[in-house]
């Protein structure tokens, strides 16, 4: 098991965890989540823990990276390579299948690659200096210090952006985390994007009756901003704006839908890339579990597996329609 990597990604609402959960089961897995917001404590409805799947329905699987953080503290790429392969190193050690889950694409992409951090850790004692910079002195401060090609590559238009930016011209030497992911078998549950828009909604109406306004409210009362919760995605910016009385709630609904159906095509975006990348991704039908356990019954015995019937980067989708209404 050290050597292989199980690997359950896909569209936000496909299915991701239930598949992994299913897989973890019938070999003796763990689940490490690969989700960018999953790690941080009492953010459990709009970030879709989903915690009670993980003990019901059959035996507990263990799952790693989830509730690492309180909310109000700084939580970044390097953090959680760090966590990740402290969590990875423990679930090899007990020749335990790690089952790698979700659909953040900067750590996915970072464990799967591997990753060497350019500049190391992120200095707080240089942040608090640049804090008291204007955006034009960052500027112009990263001008002096910074390579054309590191320049170059920056967004300029992000202030935090700037920031490591200068970190980087300032620390020459970097760091490598994790080496590349050996052995990975890559599944995603395979939706009509239609049926996906339709999960979305269905999700959506359960989260708002199961209480995610009042966990966006709860954060607030317990000393988040509303910029820090603005800060933490779609579901705690619009709620928030709800909260706030800049939306009704039905436009915060239709506005909250057609943003996540959004983010599911610029998913899509990603593992077309993937694909394109040389990566193979075994698209399971409606996320079927026990199509995906022939796959990794094959891939345990080393057995040849079957080609991808299908390749989203060779795919069109035409146009869909909107919600219907929540």
């Amino acid at each position: 098991m050290s050597r292989r990597h199980l690997v359950i990604t896909g569209p936000t609402a496909s299915g991701k965890t239930r598949l992994a959960i299913e897989l973890a089961r019938l070999h003796h897995g763990e689940i490490l989540s690969v989700d960018s917001r999953q790690v941080y404590k009492g953010m459990d409805i709009g970030t879709g823990k989903d915690l009670e799947d993980y003990t019901t329905g059959g035996s507990p699987v263990p799952c790693h990276l989830i509730d690492v953080v309180e909310p109000h503290e700084d939580f970044h790429l390097y953090k959680y390579l760090k966590c990740a392969k402290a969590a990875l190193d423990d679930v090899r050690s007990r020749n335990v299948l790690p089952v790698l889950c979700g659909g953040s694409s900067l750590y996915m992409n970072a464990l799967l690659d591997g990753y060497a951090m350019e500049g190391g850790e992120p200095d707080e004692a240089l942040r608090q200096r640049l804090e008291a910079l204007s955006q034009e002195e960052l500027l112009a401060l990263l001008t002096a210090k910074a390579s054309p090609e590191l320049l170059r590559r920056t967004d300029t238009s992000q202030r935090r952006r700037i920031v490591r930016a200068i970190e980087i011209a300032s620390q020459r030497n970097g760091e490598r985390i994790l080496p590349p992911l050996e052995n990975p078998l890559i599944l995603a549950p395979l939706y009509p994007r239609q049926e996906i828009r339709q999960r979305i909604e269905n999700r959506l109406r359960e989260r708002l009756e199961h209480g995610l306004i009042e966990e966006v409210r709860r954060l607030k009362e317990h000393g988040l901003s509303w910029e820090r919760l603005d800060w933490f995605g779609l579901e705690y910016r619009y709620v928030g704006a709800y909260l706030r009385g800049e939306l009704d709630r039905k436009t915060m609904t239709s506005e909250l839908f057609n943003h996540i159906c959004n983010f599911a095509k610029s998913q899509d975006t990603w593992f077309r890339k993937m694909e394109r990348d040389g990566k193979v991704i075994h698209w399971v039908p409606a996320g079927d579990v026990e199509t995906a356990d022939r796959l990794v019954r094959l891939w345990l015995e080393d057995a040849p597996l079957p080609p991808p019937s299908f390749r989203l980067s060779e795919t069109f989708y035409g146009p869909v329609q909107h919600m219907s209404s929540i």
